[in-house]
């Protein structure tokens, strides 16, 4: 029995892909995962600040120290804007939220009444939108606290200075601001209730199952050369380059099709309004398929057996899509984690579609996504054509 286990122990050992996917899938996940929810302190905490636009329509003494106070905050980076762009900003995706004091501000402010104070901001960043209004609203809760402090004491210190001092003290009528309530505004997505949960589910799904299938069929290069089939190919007038693009226009085409048969299914069953941008979202499909294929082609290019394809490609697909947002939503992720996410091809994916349903941005706007998934592909093409000589072709 003892020597059939230590048969058993050594064949495992010596399996790298078990190994792999035993021991160092896990791990790695574990780590992306931990870091996703915030669960390593040192490496989650938040080293920047949050962003937050200003727009300060009242432009009085008080509201530009109420500025000037919570810019002055370490968690806070204020910058100062006009309405008409800071709305675009947000929309674009380009900042979280926007601080718009309206006038009147000074007076209702000193006065004890409601506050004509509004905060604009992206429903995608719901969570961190709390957080800034959480600051802002206790920021403000100070300074109210602090008005009727210096109403009363200035109140007191009349009636001290008139000669009247009896037992009577004064009282000042104040209205406390202990309910205060800022009015929130959210400019995207309001339209479409469905619209995040949705472009999340198809998008980040669709984004993840693609690589699994483009992989598969890098692999199957591998395969062939194990079963002697490009031997026979190579004894043809093809060459390799004819051999490593037939590949890739085959896994392209599979990609497209399962990209389209997706958002099809999503619009019939799930009713995502995929008419809302076609142009656009056909050149999203389009660069998806061609980044993903290409870097499909690319994991079997830089393998030398079929088993070191499949494990490399499964650890890469799962940390690429932890990071990039096909697992856990960007948007619930801590801000290094949102930095970390550009090093994945799932991230441009799903942020251009993001782009299209929930934002509902032109063309122009969702362009840089697209050209950076063509640049992705370009590059895994030339890569792949300079490894699969070398690490399949020339091992026949």
């Amino acid at each position: 029995m003892f020597k059939l286990f230590k048969k058993d122990l050594i064949l495992f050992f010596n399996d790298q892909r078990s190994f792999i996917l035993t021991f160092l899938i896990p791990i790695i996940l574990i780590t992306v995962f931990a870091l996703a929810y915030g669960a390593i302190g040192d490496l989650t905490e938040n080293s920047e600040s949050l962003e937050l636009l200003v727009v300060d329509q009242d432009k009085t003494e008080l509201s530009r120290k109420f500025v000037s106070d919570i810019d002055s905050l370490s968690i806070l980076t204020v910058t100062n804007s006009e309405l008409d762009k800071a709305k675009e900003l947000i929309i674009k995706g380009k900042y979280t939220a926007a601080l718009v004091f309206k006038n009147g501000f000074q007076d209702s402010l000193s006065h004890g009444f409601d506050v004509p104070l509004e905060l604009l901001y992206d429903k995608e960043q719901e969570f961190e939108t709390r957080h800034l209004q959480s600051i802002i609203v206790n920021t403000l809760l100070t300074y109210s606290r602090k008005i009727e402090i210096e109403k009363y004491y200035e109140a007191y210190t009349l009636w001290l200075n008139s000669g009247l001092a009896g037992n009577n003290i004064p009282q000042v009528a104040t209205k406390g601001h202990e309910q205060f309530s800022l009015e929130m505004i959210s400019l995207v997505g309001e339209k479409n209730d469905l619209g995040l949960d949705l472009t999340q589910a198809v998008a980040g799904t669709a984004i993840l199952m693609l690589l699994f299938s483009m992989a598969s069929v890098g692999t199957s290069i591998l395969e062939e050369k194990e079963n002697g089939t490009i031997n026979r190919l190579m004894y043809s007038p093809l060459n390799s380059q004819t051999i490593l693009y037939s590949k890739m226009l085959f896994a392209f085409f599979i990609a497209l099709l399962q990209l389209t048969v997706m958002f099809l299914f999503s619009w019939v069953f799930l009713h995502l309004d995929i008419t809302i941008n076609i142009k656009a979202l056909v050149l999203m499909i389009i660069s998806t398929s061609f980044a993903i294929s290409s870097l499909g082609i690319f994991l079997a290019a830089i393998a030398k057996s079929r088993q070191q394809a499949q494990s490399l490609s499964t650890l890469i697909i799962l940390v690429m899509s932890a990071i990039g947002g096909s697992m856990i939503p960007l948007y619930f992720m801590p801000e290094i984690m949102n930095k970390v996410a550009i090093l994945s091809v799932n991230y441009w994916g799903i942020q251009g579609f993001y782009d299209i349903f929930w934002r509902s941005l032109p063309l122009s706007e969702i362009l840089p996504k697209i050209l950076v998934l063509i640049g992705i592909g370009l590059v895994m093409t030339i890569l792949s054509k300079r490894l699969i000589n070398k690490n399949i072709l020339k091992l026949i």
